[in-house]
């Protein structure tokens, strides 16, 4: 029996097996246990205010929608499906998954999808992390890169910049405070008159090369098979910085030849792209909601560019022979919509992308469909990625050395 996971007024969680709830995957339907994991470790539940989870047989007033957010290597399937009051405020943009109970234990709409020991979270004993940054920017001569760095690990949590203070794997280097996108649920900058917050602050200065490339030196003298990547949640579009991120990535393959410098970007501005990988350049992650041009201009509002240039990007990517992965930004309901599957395995098979790498997109359901709409027909996410893996692609969500 798939029974109710829900919650009270105070966030408590309870489950009842008496009743059956649903799943939002673009329609609202009941959920099959083969769509069900038990919870993994790490899993964060979460509250939905004002929002009333929806069974086979009605709507449980009385209670609160319970949903949660996946941790990182798990690719969600389905959404909470809910009814809302009246004046019920906007959700902040998390990534919100259905949960339900069996047998007294709480499963999850989810999927495994990888696997990486750099990115699962790690517990620090008290201080250590604060202690690892504090040493570090005592040595960095005013490093403006590092002090943002420094942010990002002790406030936002954030792997990559925590990887920087711990020696390991990908590196973040922040760049460019500007962005040529609105993205309906941007991280790093909301406009006011959504009533949302942003889960972080946008980087305020442009970085210097000179910042960037010591950073990245540091770091693959210590991992020698380490990744350092320009464009991170913290920041706009870094090709808007594209002259510092060359002078840099120079400055790097002049002192080490080790590692894979990477680059994260919306792919919105070829002829920058060409910049960086002339440069040196050896990998880019592509960053899309969708492979319909409607639904990618309701969600990005580009600014000057449209989804064919960020085709072009990937196309002058792969035949420059860079590792090439497509950040995909998914959601039940829109990136298993069958018109969208039909255009994603047209471009995956025009191109030999290496990688899709799932990204829950953070937002509130609601929000994002009243933005791009509903599904005409659902196949489900399942279904989406086993046509990613037939189009030739391997699908994850981490970047990987080898």
């Amino acid at each position: 029996m798939i029974g109710l996971a829900y919650c009270d007024k105070a966030g408590r969680i309870f489950y009842d097996e008496s009743v059956q709830p649903l799943a939002d995957g673009g329609v609202v339907r009941a959920v099959t246990r083969e769509e069900l994991v038990p919870a993994p470790a790490g899993t964060v539940p979460m509250v939905l205010p004002a929002r009333h989870p929806r069974l086979t047989h009605g709507v449980a007033r009385r209670r609160q929608t319970l949903a949660v957010m996946l941790p990182a290597g798990y690719t969600r399937l389905l959404l909470p499906a809910y009814d809302r009051d009246d004046g019920a405020p906007a959700l902040p943009l998390f990534g919100y998954t259905f949960a339900c109970a069996i047998d007294e234990t709480l499963h999850v709409a989810a999927m495994r999808t990888d696997e990486g020991e750099d990115w699962q979270p790690r517990t620090f004993a008290s201080g250590e992390l604060e202690l690892l940054v504090e040493r570090r920017i005592s040595a960095s001569n005013g490093n403006r890169v590092l002090a943002q760095l420094a942010t990002c690990s002790l406030e936002y949590h954030c792997f990559t910049a925590q990887n920087v203070f711990l020696e390991r794997g990908e590196a973040a280097l922040p760049v460019s405070p500007s962005c040529n996108a609105r993205c309906v649920g941007c991280i790093s900058e909301q406009e006011p008159e959504t009533g949302v917050p942003s889960p972080h602050l946008r980087i305020a200065e442009e970085m210097t090369a000179r910042d960037l490339a010591t950073i990245a030196v540091y770091h693959l003298e210590r991992v020698p098979d380490g990744i350092v990547s320009f464009g991170q949640g913290c920041e706009g579009e870094p090709l808007l910085r594209s002259i510092a991120i060359a002078r840099a990535i120079e400055t790097i393959r002049a002192s080490r030849s080790n590692g894979t410098i990477n680059l994260n970007t919306n792919g919105s501005l070829p002829s920058a792209l060409q910049r960086c990988i002339d440069a040196g350049l050896q990998a880019v992650r592509v960053s899309l909601n969708s492979f319909r041009p409607r639904v990618y201009g309701a969600y990005y509002r580009p600014i000057g560019y449209a989804l064919e240039d960020v085709f072009a990007s990937i196309r002058l990517a792969c035949d420059a022979g860079l590792r090439v992965s497509l950040n995909l930004l998914t959601h039940p309901g829109v990136t298993d919509d069958v018109d969208e599957l039909v255009a994603m395995r047209d471009f995956l098979r025009s191109v030999s992308v290496d990688m899709i790498q799932t990204r829950t997109l953070n937002i509130d359901p609601e929000w994002y469909f009243d933005t791009v709409g509903r599904p005409t027909q659902p196949a489900g996410m399942r279904e989406a990625i086993a046509e990613m893996r037939a189009s030739g692609v391997r699908v994850g969500n981490f970047t990987h050395t080898h």
